[in-house]
């Protein structure tokens, strides 16, 4: 934890314990007891493990961990703990039904209220927290789930919000960063930091040049139509062994139709949106994208100076927009949007060097391996971030569905550079400034 006097207050943390589970709920209860335990793979849980996962981890920091108080559900450790249940056995545990699930997760739910009803102590401040951005992350995972089992859109995301951008005018070019010392990390008055963002530690940055905009769907067509998925040279050893044995020739979900591309979105065919950022590219495809194109792609300091920089005596921004949090005119988030919009939209939540769409929209995967600052000290949730340091990659920004209560400019994510399903995309940077 910072150090921080704005932690939420009792209210606000109930409201946000309610309306994350309220967001479960709502991406899991239109499917049916064979959709919620859905194929086996390799980058999905069974939803009805995955939603019984959530409630136990909010019991075990919050309600037995922080509170002292006795298991809920005797097998619930033998059933949910993800560090010890192995991920392939996940299909074959004896769960319990759907209305079972949904009862102990309503249970963790009225006790996890009734601690915060009371003033909460510190430790019932950190572990709730944890607890309410541990959900939020899920319920991002349940949406991309969805969308990689060719499940419906979810209803909460059918009535689409319009965001509308500079239609027919597409922001060009590149922002011009200047060089200097930076602060890269999170500031020690953040009021709840994971422990891969402590703290905030000078690195020298080059003067360097990044796109205003992330690689649109139009721009990456470009590349696949250039043979760029057969062209050897512009892949990495590992790239190139990914990419034969897979025999990927385009992104995850396009296809050929008989006008052109076309993208599944959830359970639809749909024409590419020229305009709207490539999205579901892992990072081995970036890379490969960005040496075709004479690019190359962000490091995790050049992004977060990007995003972060203000306009006078250097300075940082929590936001790229500055200090008030995350609003529909500034930033695509918490599924408001049902998707991605056009590069161009959300003006209003430029960086002061010029750069849109930071935050929300589509996660931007970065040049960086994800590997602890310096002095990096685990916190109390240990396996959140130590396992997977150096064979992971980081991204930046949040997408769509991540809920805006998780994200600041220093929020780093991280995925395995061959991870196709997430909400990824990303920008480049010019190879010389």
């Amino acid at each position: 934890m910072g150090h921080s006097e704005t932690l939420p207050t009792a209210g606000v943390l109930t409201e946000w314990v309610k309306d994350a589970r309220r967001r479960t709920l709502d991406l899991i209860n239109d499917l049916d007891d064979d959709q919620l335990m859905g194929q086996p793979l390799p980058t999905l849980n069974p939803l009805l493990w995955e939603i019984g996962h959530v409630a136990w981890f909010q019991e075990k920091w919050l309600l037995r961990h922080a509170n002292g108080r006795p298991p809920l559900l005797s097998t619930a450790d033998s059933l949910y703990d993800s560090s010890a249940v192995s991920h392939d056995t996940r299909w074959e545990l004896p769960l319990p039904s759907r209305d079972g699930t949904l009862a102990y997760m309503a249970q963790v739910e009225e006790q996890a209220l009734e601690i915060l009803d009371r003033p909460p102590r510190p430790d019932d401040v950190y572990f709730a927290l944890l607890a309410i951005f541990h959900e939020d992350m899920h319920t991002e995972a349940f949406t991309y789930a969805r969308q990689t089992l060719t499940y419906p859109p979810p209803s909460i995301f059918k009535a689409k919000l319009a965001i509308h951008g500079d239609e027919g005018k597409p922001l060009n070019g590149d922002a011009i960063v200047p060089g200097g010392v930076f602060e890269l990390g999170a500031d020690l008055n953040e009021p709840f930091v994971f422990d891969n963002e402590k703290w905030a530690h000078p690195v020298q940055v080059n003067t360097f040049r990044i796109a205003r905009t992330p690689v649109t769907q139009g721009e990456f067509a470009a590349f696949v139509e250039d043979q760029g998925y057969h062209r050897r040279e512009l892949w990495t050893e590992a790239g190139w062994a990914w990419r034969e044995p897979t025999a990927a020739q385009m992104p995850v979900y396009w296809q050929r139709g008989e006008g052109g591309w076309l993208r599944r979105d959830f359970d639809r065919w749909a024409p590419l949106e020229l305009q709207r950022p490539v999205i579901h590219v892992n990072w081995y495809e970036a890379d490969a994208y960005c040496r075709w194109a004479g690019r190359r792609l962000p490091t995790e300091a050049e992004w977060e100076m990007a995003a972060s920089l203000a306009e006078k005596d250097g300075a940082k921004r929590r936001f790229p927009w500055g200090e008030s949090s995350p609003k529909r005119e500034l930033a695509n988030l918490n599924g408001d949007a049902g998707g991605c919009v056009e590069v161009s939209s959300l003006s209003a939540g430029d960086s002061s060097v010029g750069c849109r769409q930071m935050i929300g929209n589509v996660w931007e995967w970065t040049a960086d391996a994800f590997l602890p600052y310096t002095g990096f000290v685990p916190d109390p949730y240990k396996e959140y971030s130590a396992p997977w340091f150096g064979d992971h990659k980081v991204l930046r920004g949040g997408c769509w569905a991540t809920r805006g209560r998780l994200l600041r400019n220093s929020w780093r994510n991280f995925y395995r550079p061959d991870r196709r399903d997430v909400f990824a995309g990303f920008r480049t940077c010019a190879l010389s400034p």
